[in-house]
């Protein structure tokens, strides 16, 4: 009986999201024309201020029983598809934040839609296995099906996780038990390893560390908060570890006027991360991991070159640390490539990839040599959700047949072609347009103007983010086309023009 009526209110939906719009909008530059009609609506259709009446009364309900100071307002995700997002009052509006980049084929897409009415697939949704002791029949012919089939290069084995700090988390985890393992030469630990462990104490608890970077952002547990240095509300009253914390390159715009200064912050940079290795080691707290993100994104949307990337690789070589790119956040497909770290080029870029947001499901992929020997090393009740692999592997069906890699560069262009557009028309207000695919963010001149402009846009219909001191960053969806840019562009033309 579940099943039908979950089935006959599937049908419904898709029935819904196959209505077709025909676009109307006011260009800034010529549109690129559309290969398909949009399952989706025309543009953003705005009826209250955000938040409306209706949101500030839920929240005010939720208030009651726990902190609703993060919330910008209530959804009706039931209405919302493709790239538009509608809120409970009516609203409709263009996003491109998408939950802090973690939609990636827009609301309601139909082939999800599809996934969901499977009656073989029922079971996944319903039943959420134990995968570390109990997995089901079908999960290694999914994981090679969906994970495996986007491995980053060198990386064959994939742990499974919930979300991205987990990920992180565990990663970590096994990076430490790797680099005692490797001491130890791959013996067995003694009885004092294993009593000393129980007390929090060396020998079985080894003073070891993880080197991250300022700016950075690896989520909010107890291990991954010791490498956040984004935002002091993450991490103020909570206790931590003393690890070494190396400066990330901060470049100047644009990049081609500041060539020699740039590479002279990077070789600083790089000079402190070898500099900090060795104090590390010195203090007794040996780095064993590296972990850094390719584009910092919470911290600011900070970018390194590719050659800064391939040198603090070999950093990590020659001291023997597991080198950890964090692409929770870049990973998906937003860069124009599916990974972020393939725009570096190289044939050996990591030890582990962690991942979650636009994937559906967290984890990490990794070495084989960073499978730990033993059971339970690596574990928690859930391991990640099989349900979340079936999604997975319609969203690499549709990257894959629509060709979206390359639908994100021709949208991102158009959108860094305005944004560039707009710094040079309101030099005192916007600067250092920046990104790949349309991975974009733009600094505004101070965060009390940045959090202006993106209020002013909420409440014009286009949802955007910030990030850092005074960044507004773009997460579109992968279905996020030219036409869509244009969209957004001309509103937010309308918007500067207030500031003139």
């Amino acid at each position: 009986m579940a099943s039908t009526l979950l089935y006959r209110q599937l049908a419904v939906n898709l029935q819904q999201n196959l209505r077709l719009s025909t676009p109307s909008y006011r260009c800034i530059s010529k549109a690129a024309t559309k290969s398909s009609p949009d399952l989706e609506f025309d543009g953003p259709s705005m009826k209250t201020e955000v938040p409306g009446p209706r949101s500030r009364e839920l929240t005010k309900q939720l208030d009651k029983i726990q902190n609703t100071g993060a919330i910008n307002f209530f959804c009706n995700y039931e209405e919302s598809r493709g790239n538009y997002l509608v809120d409970v009052d009516g609203n409709r509006m263009l996003d491109l934040y998408t939950q802090i980049s973690s939609i990636p084929i827009g609301y309601n897409h139909p082939a999800l839609l599809k996934v969901m009415q499977n009656p073989q697939n029922l079971s996944a949704f319903v039943n959420r296995p134990a995968l570390g002791i109990l997995p089901p029949e079908n999960f290694p012919g999914n994981l090679l099906d969906a994970l495996l089939s986007i491995a980053p290069k060198g990386l064959r084995k994939i742990q499974t996780m919930a979300c991205g700090s987990c990920s992180n988390e565990n990663a970590y985890k096994a990076a430490f038990i790797w680099y005692r393992c490797k001491e130890r030469g791959n013996m067995k630990p003694t009885k004092e390893d294993l009593d000393s462990c129980l007390i929090n104490q060396a020998p079985g608890c080894p003073e070891f560390s993880i080197l991250s970077f300022m700016g950075g952002f690896h989520g909010r547990t107890l291990g991954c908060l010791a490498t956040t240095h984004s935002k002091a509300v993450h991490k103020l009253d909570v206790p931590t570890f003393d690890w070494p914390i190396a400066p990330f390159p901060r470049l100047r715009y644009p990049l081609e006027e500041f060539v020699r200064e740039n590479a002279q912050e990077e070789a600083r940079c790089l000079e402190e991360v070898e500099d900090l290795i060795v104090k590390y080691r010195k203090k007794g707290k040996t780095v064993a991991g590296i972990v850094v993100e390719p584009i910092q994104s919470e911290g600011g949307d900070n970018h390194a070159s590719t050659d800064f990337f391939k040198k603090l690789r070999d950093i990590a070589k020659k001291h023997g640390c597991v080198f950890h790119v964090d692409e929770v956040q870049t990973g998906g497909g937003g860069t124009g490539k599916f990974w972020a770290h393939e725009h570096w080029g190289m044939d050996d870029p990591a030890d582990i990839v962690s991942f979650s947001k636009k994937m559906l499901t967290g984890g990490y992929f990794h070495k084989d040599e960073l499978t730990p020997a033993e059971p339970y090393r690596i574990f928690n009740t859930w391991m990640g959700d099989p349900s979340k692999n079936l999604l997975l592997n319609e969203v690499l069906n549709v990257i894959r047949t629509e060709n979206l890699l390359d639908e994100v560069s021709r949208a991102g262009k158009a959108l860094m072609d305005g944004l560039h557009d707009f710094q040079g028309r309101y030099p005192h207000l916007l600067s250092a347009a920046r990104g790949q695919g349309t991975f974009l963010a733009i600094d505004v001149r101070d965060e009390a103007t940045r959090n202006n402009l993106i209020i002013k846009a909420r409440n014009k219909g286009v949802v955007l983010g910030g990030c850092g001191e005074r960044s507004i960053r773009f997460r579109p969806t992968l279905v996020f086309k030219q036409h869509h840019a244009h969209v957004f562009l001309n509103i937010f033309n309308d918007i500067l023009a207030e500031y003139k």
